[in-house]
């Protein structure tokens, strides 16, 4: 209690200090420094107690002095048709990119979003313009690689035109705006990582493959499918259940007939070396003698119509009433009821509906003039303040009682609405696509423009949600799939089975090559997710990434980037812009990364040293104790690499017990290349590790024996 009296007396001084500023700024905007390259700016009509705390940012922003003359970007306030709006001049040829899960182009100029979490199947509703999430963030890079970054520290519903100025319209209150300048875009995605926060090291598991259906049902369906896997060796580490293993879609429920054993169920596939993810949406259902809706009813936790009543509102199960995640008792509720649950066995949780979806809401929402009532640091107000932060607060609540359920397992949660900083609490995915090549192509755009929003862990539904992929777009987008950060297959209740091996053999060899390209890239994948941990930059990175000065590249949309070292070539990309330089095609199961029809091209950077592991079925069989080093020389015939280290679960690592292994490679003498392996970092016990390199030229790749000692040499080939 008196933590909170503290936070509560805090909260009201900033307010207070707030308020005396704007006053005293009179009718001139209130603007500072915070932070090196970082600038905020008030309107004069900016009304804090709506406006704060920020649900973006970490901490409140800590002012240190005059906007810096360095500083190029400047918003201007002001008021149109009822609406508190901005305007923003960019200078002349500036690409702008972010505004998180949009459709279209990875570019977004000349374009419009609309930030209203909105449940919107295939996309088709508003043209797509508004979808899942809201990400008010805009990514600039101008014509000579310099960067800025605008983010609208507003929950409200708003519109955001990408043109020049850019203009920004809300339906709420007056909003501040904060801009960030620096030399490099992966310089402002750092910064805006400082200021809303980088994603946790997820679990290892959770960077496997995954199968899914609206739904696996029965519990024996769920134990045959993963079993297939097994007996075909196709890569997989992950079984997801959606609501009809719930009785009569209540959720924290199992049916009595179809999952009568959930607990049998996953000790099934823990022994195959499945985990399991189970669906929770917020809505419960209105039925006296039903647990959640008695504690909830009990406990006074619902959101609220306008007159004060509990909301009711129509989704799986029927009439609903949902939490109200502004209120910090309803969160610890919420997160309690996930003990029991989570006992049962199961691995990670899906919270899916959070928009919230309403059926017979407006819009399919609830009514924005709904009442939150708030507490502990977020005051009380209507709907239309929180609509966009819902699923966020929801995802937060979610983790925290899993965490505390398993205090020694880092949680894994997906959320499908989600709001800028959201990715401190869970993944995501794009929601429910469509099973077209046109929804294929626009998945990378999507996943590229939410890693330029902070959110680095997302991937869309592999094969599509809506619909039947025919045999060679499901196999081109297992190809590609296999390198979204979250890669899972997924489609809906009424489509034909999406499994690989349900289209035949040819799909399935395709989908095996595909899935064991990603599991011998695993050391070097699960190296980029502690990168994204530690500085906010985005695990796919668009290939301008490469070199921010080129101009050529700043649309390319279609090929991408593993961090800085590997390039990923589709085969039906038309033309691709790649980067210039020393960029080599290599193999690593045996295909023909050039020449393949299906598999992407994968390009390595001259200069780079990446870790590769085995071939294994599931990152159960991970390990590092053996590692194909793929050296690729620059002009100067040298190359360097890294590989992160520890447990792959669990919360040591925060505690020293993690490893980073650095590699360094040069060529001695004119016909010996020498690759050096050194600890750099960590207390992690060093384990013997064999190692082997493989030099990769045009001609093919080059191995040398393996070894355990620290330096290995190879004899160059004339």
């Amino acid at each position: 209690m008196r933590t909170n009296r503290i936070r509560s007396f805090s909260f009201t001084f900033l307010i207070v200090l707030s308020l005396i500023l704007l006053v005293s700024c009179g009718k001139t905007k209130q603007q500072a420094q915070i932070g090196e390259g970082i600038a905020i700016y008030y309107p004069e009509n900016f009304v804090p107690e709506r406006m704060l705390p920020s649900m973006a940012l970490l901490k409140e922003p800590v002012e240190e002095g005059n906007v810096s003359s360095a500083m190029k970007v400047t918003p201007e306030f002001y008021q149109k048709e009822g609406k508190n709006c901005a305007r923003i001049a960019v200078e002349e040829g500036t690409d702008l990119y972010g505004t998180g899960e949009v459709v279209g182009d990875l570019n977004r100029n000349g374009k419009e979003v609309t930030l209203w979490n909105t449940d919107n199947y295939t996309y088709a509703k508003d043209e797509g313009k508004r979808l899942y999430q809201s990400h008010p963030w805009i990514l600039g890079v101008r014509t000579d690689g310099t960067s800025f970054g605008i983010l609208i520290d507003n929950t409200w519903k708003q519109e955001i035109k990408l043109t020049n100025p850019i203009e920004i319209a809300s339906e709420g209150p007056a909003t501040r705006i904060i801009i960030i300048e620096k030399e490099t875009p992966q310089a402002v995605l750092e910064a805006l990582g400082q200021l809303t926060g980088k994603m946790e090291m997820p679990p290892l598991w959770a960077l496997g493959y995954q199968q899914c259906r609206y739904s696996y049902f029965p519990d024996s369906r769920v134990k045959e499918v993963a079993s297939e896997f097994r007996k075909r060796a196709i890569p997989c580490d992950v079984i997801w259940m959606d609501i009809h293993y719930m009785q009569n879609y209540k959720i924290f429920t199992f049916d009595s007939v179809t999952f009568p054993k959930p607990a049998e169920l996953n000790d099934y596939l823990h022994s195959i070396d499945f985990k399991s993810v189970w669906m929770i949406d917020p809505g419960a259902k209105k039925e006296a003698g039903y647990f959640v809706y008695d504690q909830g009813t009990a406990g006074n936790y619902w959101v609220q119509d306008s007159t004060g009543n509990a909301f009711v509102g129509s989704v799986w199960p029927g009439p609903c009433s949902f939490p109200d995640f502004t209120m910090p008792e309803t969160s610890a509720w919420w997160g309690g009821l996930y003990k029991d649950f989570m006992a049962t066995g199961i691995d990670g949780v899906w919270n899916d509906m959070n928009e919230p979806a309403v059926f017979d809401g407006p819009d399919n929402t609830m009514p924005a003039s709904n009442l939150h009532r708030g507490g502990g640091e977020l005051p009380a107000d209507v709907h239309a303040r929180y609509h966009n932060v819902y699923g966020m607060l929801m995802v937060k609540a979610s983790r925290e009682g899993i965490l505390k359920t398993n205090p020694d397992k880092r949680p894994f949660v997906l959320s499908r609405s989600n709001y800028l900083g959201g990715q401190r609490y869970a993944a995501t995915w794009t929601g429910d696509n469509a099973s077209t090549w046109e929804h294929f192509k626009m998945a990378t755009p999507m996943v590229l423009n939410l890693g330029l929003s902070g959110q680095p862990f997302s991937g869309p539904d592999i094969g599509g949600y809506k619909g039947d992929p025919d045999t060679t777009l499901l196999a081109n987008w297992m190809a590609v799939g296999a390198f979204y950060p979250f890669s899972r297959n997924h489609t809906e209740v009424n489509g034909v089975d999406q499994e690989p091996y349900a289209y035949g053999d040819e799909v399935e060899d395709i989908s095996r090559v595909a899935l064991e390209r990603r599991y011998r890239l695993m050391p070097y994948l699960y190296t980029l997710f502690h990168e994204s941990s530690e500085t906010g930059l985005p695990v796919l990175r668009p290939v301008f990434f490469a070199d921010v000065t080129d101009p050529k590249l700043r649309e390319e949309q279609e090929a991408f980037l593993w961090g800085s070292d590997l390039l990923i070539v589709p085969k039906w990309a038309e033309n691709p812009a790649l980067p210039k330089g020393i960029w080599t095609s290599v193999s690593l199961v045996g295909e023909d990364s050039a020449n393949d029809p299906v598999q992407p091209d994968l390009k390595l950077r001259g200069g780079s040293i990446i870790p590769l592991g085995k071939i294994i079925q599931s990152t159960e069989d991970y390990s590092t104790d053996s590692l194909t080093l793929l050296v690729c020389l620059d002009e100067s015939k040298k190359a360097a690499g890294e590989l992160y280290s520890d447990a792959g679960n669990g919360f040591e690592y925060q505690n020293g017990q993690y490893s980073i292994d650095q590699f360094k490679a040069n060529v001695t003498g004119g016909n010996k290349l020498v690759v050096s392996c050194s600890k750099v970092d960590g207390d992690m016990a060093e384990e013997v590790r064999y190692y082997r390199v493989g030099l990769v030229t045009e001609s093919g790749i080059q191995y040398s024996e393996w070894d355990n000692d620290g330096e290995i040499e190879l004899p160059l080939v004339p």
